[in-house]
């Protein structure tokens, strides 16, 4: 039988996971660690970066990595529970409680996602009962493993708080979940009837994992890749957070330390973007300003009849998606237009003025391979209907936010070293295409024309189009105080 390389004879001694026979546990219960157990990665520091930027921002996040190496330390050498301790003080001291449940529930679920160990996820997900037992902040934690994994049990570090704000200590009756304490938590949880499988990584998982009828451990191998996506029961669509990566300490310090160049940086590229629809010449100087847009398609054809007004449809990832296609059309006369009450009569009028329009169906931005449903207004207002795909590369920051400020969104995006967009313009509707708006048939058939340019953008750009909607985001990033 393989055993697991360790120094220490109780750890050699337990089966690995990629022993465990996940058939026929549909009756049985998991108890399991998260960091190197169920996720892939073995260090906590990137989940606490990215809560720490995004409730504290940069000074919060030169806090924290100021703080770990002594985190480091102590975690290594002296107790693991005191490295914890130290990494809960930096990321949540005189943080609002309410805060770090809407930061938790909004941007981890989506890094947590792509890090899932792929047996452990095997055998876990076999089972009806399933618990997690961490060392990490229960509130970190609980609202992608309840909602996005059907976990049913969450054992976590307990934070202490007062008057709704977060103190920087631990608290609960067991302080930090680890070595006994988490054997003590699942007593606590489960009683006489321990669960039947216990899984962990390390020799601290050993008192809890011995509670249970069977243990296996899951040895660090380098080069495992995580569970797809798809594998996963719910797909985390909607997700917030400046950062677009899970920082590692090296990757925390090249923020830090390019953040006050990129704010410089930041103003002249969007103070160019501004003037895109007031000179012809904004394409070019972006490109000059290494914020490459690459045109695909012929724009000219996609607009038609020069003074003819054109609808164009565009899939929306920034707050700049206006601008850019704008500076991309540079001799065509367009203007954006939201999404309200009166947005049906503002369209008329603007082509009715021989202006073409620039719309975004979608209503929101969402920064995954996915398209939100459209909106089917574009198809009430013309027959000359443009399909836009927009697609953005970024390297650090993410140009929209559903939870912090929008004003910010622009230069956040120009923050990046080189941040480019991608704007194809494809084949515009064909009469036939739009003959339910010519015919005058009811609103329902506009959403069908508004189905089918979803279609065309998502292949275009092999994103999945789906049915979720604006007010389906905005109730998945709500906090526990009911705001995002």
């Amino acid at each position: 039988m393989p055993v697991v390389k360790n120094t220490h004879d109780s750890l050699t001694r337990i089966p690995t996971i990629y022993q465990c026979n996940s058939d026929g546990r549909q009756n049985d219960t998991v108890a399991a660690d998260l960091d190197g157990t169920l996720l892939v990665g073995r260090s906590s520091f990137p989940y606490f970066a990215l809560i720490a930027f995004d409730v504290g921002g940069i000074f919060r996040l030169l806090l924290l990595l100021a703080a770990a190496p002594l985190a480091g330390l102590l975690y290594h050498f002296i107790s693991e529970s005191a490295g914890i301790r130290v990494l809960v003080f930096a990321t949540f001291a005189g943080v609002k409680v309410s805060d770090i449940e809407s930061a938790a529930a909004a941007v981890l679920p989506k890094h947590y996602s792509e890090d899932m160990h792929p047996d452990t996820w095997r055998v876990f997900r076999s089972c009806r009962r399933k618990c997690v037992v961490t060392a990490n902040p229960r509130i970190m934690v609980e609202p992608f493993l309840k909602n996005y994994l059907g976990v049913d049990d969450v054992l976590g570090t307990e934070i202490s708080s007062y008057m709704g704000v977060a103190t920087g200590f631990v608290g609960g009756d067991t302080a930090v979940l680890v070595g006994e304490n988490k054997a003590v938590a699942l007593r606590g949880t489960f009683g006489n009837n321990m669960p039947d499988i216990g899984i962990g990584d390390r020799l601290t998982d050993l008192p809890f994992m011995k509670l249970c009828k069977e243990k296996y451990i899951v040895p660090a191998r380098p080069g495992v890749r995580p569970v797809r996506k798809e594998a996963l029961p719910k797909p985390v669509i909607f997700h917030d957070g400046r950062l677009v990566g899970k920082p590692t300490p090296l990757t925390a310090l090249l923020i830090v330390l390019w953040f006050p160049i990129g704010v410089l940086l930041s103003l002249p590229r969007v103070f160019n973007c501004w003037l895109s629809d007031k000179s012809a010449l904004s394409y070019y100087i972006m490109n000059l300003l290494a914020c490459p847009i690459t045109i695909k398609g012929t724009a000219a054809a996609a607009a038609g009849v020069r003074g003819r007004e054109v609808v164009f449809v565009c899939s929306h990832k920034t707050a700049l998606d206006a601008a850019v296609v704008s500076a991309c059309l540079r001799r065509i006369t367009t203007t954006a237009i939201s999404y309200s009450a009166a947005s049906k009569l503002v369209g008329r009028k603007f082509l009715d003025d021989g202006k073409s329009l620039v719309m975004f169906p979608e209503e929101t931005t969402c920064r995954g391979p996915y398209l939100l449903r459209f909106s089917p207004l574009f198809a009430e207002l013309s027959d000359q209907i443009a399909p836009v795909a927009i697609a953005v590369k970024t390297s650090m920051f993410h140009g929209t936010t559903a939870r912090g400020y929008k004003w910010m969104d622009p230069f956040f995006f120009y923050m990046n070293p080189f941040p480019a967009y991608e704007v194809t313009f494809l084949n515009k509707l064909s009469p036939e295409e739009t003959c339910y708006i010519s015919s005058g048939q009811k609103s329902s058939h506009h959403q069908v024309i508004a189905n089918n340019v979803q279609k065309m953008i998502a292949q275009s750009l092999k994103y999945e189009a789906t049915d979720f909607t604006r007010r389906d985001k905005y109730r998945a990033l709500v906090g526990s105080d009911g705001h995002v």
